[in-house]
Order: structure tokens, then sequence, then C-alpha cells
């Protein structure tokens, strides 16, 4: 036994030497960004090909950096596959200056005065001027903390993205309160991902259960309700499809809700039945993923969160 952990390591480096021979066609920089005086870190990931790709923004959760996403999901691997770029930010103290009410928040905060809106929009902007993303196929994704600040800028900028994703998130007072300027601008795609036994986001509405819960959550039903209404959608579910149970151990299922929505205007959702506060993937989103089941609840493993999430942004393109 005294030569497990020697043996584990190699497995690990030779893992790793492995995924070095999975990027010939993408290249991965991190890089600073100074916005309003400050220097914002992030790290892209993007095709070698010289000209302009569809670009996916993905925001960690709090307490996290963008390494963990990079590191712990298949954004990289799905990115060198269908030839996008993808780029995970990092917030400052772990977190995101999202558009909840301080009340509604739980975990770390960004420092007073961080203005998050303002570097995610800036680096938008600065890699459409490099000629690395395609200003009709900007997509926004956020998990958690992220999934906030995806939903602040989706009501604050909608012009700015062609769709956005939500995992493990829900709206809330003060995120409607950042969509005053919504309505003069077009309907936005939307998709949503969320466990029905989240502890720390509510799916039924309120506080979690957790004691760092997210506070004043609406429910999934009605977070679907408030974006079919903005997206001109017709009320309740248009079709409820249960996925295959692909993964029997895992004590979830998937059940996929549609809406019926004008073309190009979509809402669509995933419930993960009996799913905690956890990302749907085919590998581990925790290092300790036995210790992470006991507090956030089960990963699904049925489907895989940036798969879904990829299909469905890649079905829009802006008019521009």
């Amino acid at each position: 036994m005294q030569f497990q952990p020697i043996a584990d390591r190699l497995v690990r480096l030779a893992a790793c030497a492995c995924w070095l021979f999975l990027w010939p066609l993408q290249s991965v920089h991190a890089d600073v960004l100074e916005v309003n005086g400050q220097k914002r870190t992030f790290t892209l990931v993007k095709p070698n090909a010289n000209k302009p790709a569809p670009l996916v923004m993905v925001l960690h959760g709090n307490t996290q950096q963008g390494a963990d996403l990079m590191e712990r999901s298949s954004w990289p691997e799905l990115a060198r596959r269908e030839g996008f770029a993808v780029v995970f930010p990092d917030g400052l103290n772990g977190s995101w200056a999202d558009g909840r009410y301080p009340a509604e928040r739980a975990g770390t905060v960004p420092p007073t005065g961080t203005d998050d809106r303002a570097f995610l929009l800036a680096l938008t902007d600065h890699l459409m001027l490099r000629g690395i993303a395609d200003p009709r196929r900007v997509y926004l994704a956020g998990v958690s903390n992220g999934g906030a600040m995806a939903l602040t800028l989706a009501c604050s900028d909608p012009q700015r993205f062609t769709a956005v994703a939500s995992v493990i998130m829900l709206m809330t007072q003060g995120l409607l309160d950042t969509c005053t300027d919504l309505q003069p601008n077009p309907p936005l795609p939307m998709l949503f991902m969320n466990g029905t036994e989240d502890p720390l986001v509510s799916f039924t509405g309120g506080q979690g259960r957790a004691g760092r819960a997210v506070r004043g959550a609406w429910s999934f039903e009605e977070t679907l309700g408030f974006w079919r209404s903005f997206n001109g959608c017709q009320d309740g579910d248009a079709r409820v499809v249960q996925l295959p149970n692909k993964d029997t151990r895992d004590a979830s299922t998937v059940t996929r809700v549609e809406s019926n929505c004008p073309n190009g205007t979509d809402v669509l959702a995933y419930r993960v039945n009996g799913g905690g506060h956890r990302t749907p993937g085919r590998s581990p989103d925790a290092r300790f993923p036995k210790l992470v089941d006991k507090v956030l609840g089960p990963q699904n493993h049925d489907i895989d969160g940036p798969e879904e999430i990829w299909a469905f942004f890649q079905r829009f393109s802006l008019v521009r």
C-alpha cells in the first residue's frame, strides 16, 4: 500500500501528458485585461484557425475560479471538437457582483465597488476586436453565482448575447429589478438546468435548506414563466420529455421541458429529478465527489451539461 500514492501520481501525470496531445486544433492562454483601472484575469481556449469563431463565456460558481470549470467540465474538449472558443473569466474573491440584493446572496462577495458587468462586456469586446469571437455568436453560460451573473447580463444587456444558459440558479427580485431595460430589446433564447433537491437554490422557491443557501429565489416554474412571457411564448409547457436513465447509480433522472415560443426565442429547461446543486456531466465536477454528494446532493450523469448547452446555443445566430 505504501506505493499506491506514487502509482496514483504516475497515473495522473500520464493522464496530463495524454491531455496535452488533445490540443492540436486549439490553444490555451491565461491573460489579463485592465478594466476601469483594475486588472482582471481570464483563461481563453480558442481554435488555431485565423478567423472569428463562436464564443462561449462560462462563469464559475462561488468560491471558484475559471480554472475549476476548465479542469472539471467538458467545455475544453467540446470546444476542440466543435471549433468554438471558450473563455473562463475569474471573479474577484471567487465571486461575482451579480444583480441580486445582498439579502438574497450567500457565500463570499466581491470587493466593494466591483463592476463585473463592465468587465464581462469589455472582455467580449476585447475578444471580438482581436478577431477571436464572431459578434453574431457570443453565448453566455453561468453556474450558481455565475448563473446569477449570467441572468444579470441577460436582463441588463440582452442585445450583447446570442443566447444565455443559467445552471443551478433561478431568478430573484433583485435580478428582476435589473430587467428594467428588457422591453426595447429582442427576445433572448434562454436555457435553465436545475435540480429538484438543490439544497442551496430551492427548486420550489424561497430559501434553500442548507446553511449558506440562496434566499428569495423564485421557483423553477416562476423563472420559466417570466422568460416565456418576455419571449412571447405561450403559457405552460409545450412538451415534456423524460430522458433515458443512462446511469442508474446517480440517484437522479432528467426531464427536458420545452416551451411553445416564436421561432428563435426558445426557452428550454432541464429538470434534474433528485439532482442537487451540481452541473450534470460525464465526469465528476469536484475533487472529492463523494463528500460533495453529501453536502450539495448528487451529480447527474445521464446528460452532460456543456453538451446540452452547446446543442442549444449553436441553433442561434444574431443578424447584425
